[in-house]
């Protein structure tokens, strides 16, 4: 029994060596020791007789020391600019997300995308502050462009929400941010780009008022969307008038802005939490739980049918041939209706079976034609920042209107009008509309056409797009200044636009294709859809 103890005593203070050559190896290389180790300082009794094996001294538990803690570089404090951004995208951007989230669906949706879009720019802003300006029409404007393909990738994002959903409940509250989002593209503007975060908001609001009109008194909750969503543009002019009243601002001591890019993608892996701490020294870790028993999947088993159903019944029943009668019963002289006048018009068909069929739906009603309709008096005003002109029929004098950026125009029902916008206007809109004559000096966005016949828009300064929808027959005639306006239409025909060509700068009509022709192309693997030219 005392050479057991003593054997063991051997192996005790031989792994206290080895443990005091580990820790002297390690003192010398990096890692200071602490001052003290009770490990090392402790004495170990050498047994003298019979009695020191009858008590053997008890083994000191050893422990790895704990790894020093590493030391995080201090970060750099985030400029006065980006802090204030942050605070909008905390306080005004947030508010307008909650709200959208109260109401759900494809509002929420389209909001997290205008959130991402903001969190966007504010990588964008951060980066400015570090990075010297690229050269835009150098070879930087590649760098130039990835800085801001997150941004429009969020506002693109936005606007296919909108696209793709034409038909929903809720799409003039997609329409308003979908023309608002065009707000994140005041990063690039120069010269005073809060007038560009204004403008976003004059577009924004004609949809946006046709929200606060459908659901005035109804449901406050879209009253208070609508409303958040505009002070998204108000703060953010704000901060844009304080930081940035003439464009972006660059380090011209910075970096090159893709190395300050790179350094800022990468900065969340440096950051990442450390390795944990290695087991002790006395033995291995325990071994992982065994893995649970797998689940079981139960499956019904469901006895097949004997009959078959649906149009399998009727089948299997024609197949008998003649024994498909088997089951009839014979109508006897005094039930047969042709032949008793008086069950004819007494009606004694029993309507036994009615309950258990389906009434079938009654045809919907059609709307009525315009020329039935109760007409309403003409309406002209001014409501807030939109404008309504609507109800004029055969006017004789045209009718005039001082038309300001942030202003929005609907037309709607009016028959053989002359309408003339003065002024730089936002947007108009017509609908309802024939043999109207519309003359506009400029505006900022679109003139959207839907459900029109014979209509004439002539357009004296600038015009960057026209959407014809549901439009039989069209006059359009562009100046000088705007023959880049694109022209998008469906569901149109006969339409005409008219433009400045030749020394004499007379007018060359050019009509619209109206008919494609599309077939499968085998090689390239898709439809190909070519306008279809009709000569002679």
């Amino acid at each position: 029994m005392a050479q057991n103890n003593m054997h063991n005593l051997t192996t005790l203070i031989k792994r206290l060596e080895a443990a005091t050559l580990r820790l002297e190896d390690i003192a010398s290389s990096t890692i200071e020791l602490p001052p003290a180790i009770p490990a090392l300082t402790a004495t170990i009794a050498t047994p003298s007789g019979p009695s020191s094996a009858a008590s053997p001294t008890p083994q000191p538990t050893l422990s790895a020391p704990a790894p020093p803690a590493l030391k995080q570089a201090p970060e750099e404090p985030l400029p006065e600019s980006v802090e204030e951004f942050d605070v909008f995208i905390n306080q005004s951007v947030d508010k307008y997300v909650k709200a959208s989230n109260k109401l759900g669906g494809l509002v929420a949706e389209q909001a997290s995308k205008v959130l991402e879009g903001f969190k966007q720019q504010r990588r964008f802003l951060l980066i400015s502050t570090k990075a010297k300006k690229p050269d835009i029409t150098g070879s930087e404007m590649v760098v130039y462009q990835e800085l801001l393909k997150p941004i429009n990738e969020a506002l693109m994002a936005v606007g296919s929400i909108k696209e793709s959903n034409r038909g929903s409940l809720v799409f003039s509250h997609l329409s308003a941010v979908s023309e608002g989002i065009m707000v994140l593209a005041w990063v690039t503007v120069d010269n005073k780009p809060f007038k560009h975060v204004e403008e976003s908001l004059g577009s924004a609001q004609f949809f946006g008022n046709r929200v606060l009109k459908e659901h005035k008194d109804k449901d406050p909750e879209h009253i208070d969307w609508v409303q958040a969503f505009y002070q998204v543009f108000r703060d953010l002019a704000e901060y844009v008038k304080q930081y940035y009243p003439n464009g972006i601002l660059w380090n011209a001591k910075g970096q090159p802005a893709s190395e300050v890019a790179k350094t800022l993608t990468s900065a969340p892996a440096a950051a990442a939490p450390p390795p944990p701490p290695p087991p002790a020294a006395g033995g291995a870790p325990p071994p992982p739980p065994p893995p649970g028993p797998p689940p079981v999947l139960k499956i019904k088993e469901e006895a097949p049918s004997s009959k078959p159903e649906g149009m399998g019944a009727v089948f299997s029943e024609l197949n008998k041939g003649e024994g498909v009668t088997k089951g009839l019963r014979k109508v006897d002289r005094s039930e047969m209706t042709h032949k008793n006048p008086a069950l004819r018009a007494g009606s004694t068909v029993s309507d036994h079976d009615s309950s258990t069929r389906g009434k079938s739906p009654a045809p919907g009603k059609k709307p009525k034609p315009e020329s039935m309709r109760v007409k309403k008096p003409p309406k002209k005003e001014l409501d807030g920042n939109k404008w309504t002109i609507e109800n004029f029929d055969k006017h004789h004098e045209p009718i005039e209107i001082e038309a300001e950026m942030s202003h929005s125009i609907l037309i709607s029902r009016c028959n053989q009008t002359t309408i003339i916008v003065k002024g730089k206007a936002n947007a108009i809109t017509l609908e309802n509309t024939q043999r109207l004559s519309l003359v506009i000096d400029s505006l900022v966005s679109t003139v959207d056409v839907v459900k029109s016949s014979n209509f004439a828009l002539q357009v004296m300064g600038t015009l960057p797009t026209i959407l014809l929808d549901q439009l039989d027959g069209a006059q359009i005639y562009l100046s000088k200044e705007s023959t880049s306006t694109r022209i998008f239409s469906s569901k149109s025909a006969g339409i005409n636009v008219n433009v400045l060509s030749g020394p004499d700068e007379d007018f060359k009509e050019i009509p619209l294709p109206g008919q494609i022709c599309s077939y499968y192309d085998e090689e390239k693997g898709e439809m190909v859809n070519e306008i279809v030219d009709h000569a002679g």
